[in-house]
């Protein structure tokens, strides 16, 4: 058997596992390109789902100003306005829609995705009895607001305080913005 050299091995090996990736890249990439409109699309059903939900009739996309960086987008309709915000959580951006009155009273609030803990802060989402609670809280509200830990009148998910403090904050933002555009 011949025994080959050193350099000779290490660049055979190199080239091997360089066209491996560059087949797997170029199957990721092919992949993304046929989900990519197919993922947008869901999306964005998405957030005509959740502007329905806190905005009877809907909203057409207006110009805002936010000086939180909290703020996405504001559709806007003569009921009031949904505000697309995405305040950071425990475990990763929340994105949300605020629906808020003319008066500047919440309407409600929809979840539209996030990655908070199971059984904690994805409580916050769920569609059950402490999810619909949670955020039925806020309906009527104004100002600006706080959890109880904080000293404010928001009753923070159990175990969940970073959490309940984030979806306030957005929930802050839009109230900002709202008033902002008023």
């Amino acid at each position: 058997m011949k025994k080959q050299s050193n350099i000779g091995y290490v660049l055979r090996i190199s080239l091997t596992l360089l066209l491996i990736t560059s087949v797997v890249a170029a199957l990721l990439a092919g992949v993304n390109m046929i989900t990519a409109p197919i993922i947008a699309s869901a999306n964005e059903a998405k957030t005509q789902e959740a502007i329905a939900a806190v905005l009877p009739g809907g909203g057409q996309p207006i110009p805002f100003t936010d000086t939180t960086g909290l703020v996405k987008q504001v559709y806007a309709s003569d009921l009031g306005y949904a505000v697309q915000v995405a305040p950071s959580g425990f475990d990763g951006e929340i994105d949300m829609m605020v629906g808020i009155d003319k008066e500047g009273k919440v309407l409600g609030i929809s979840i539209i995705s996030q990655t908070e803990t199971a059984g904690l802060g994805a409580v916050a989402a769920a569609d059950n009895a402490k999810g619909e609670a949670f955020r039925d809280q806020f309906i009527g509200m104004s100002g600006s607001l706080a959890v109880s830990k904080d000293g404010g009148q928001v009753d923070a998910i159990t175990g969940a305080t970073i959490t309940s403090r984030a979806i306030t904050d957005g929930i802050n933002a839009a109230l900002a913005c709202v008033e902002g555009l008023g």
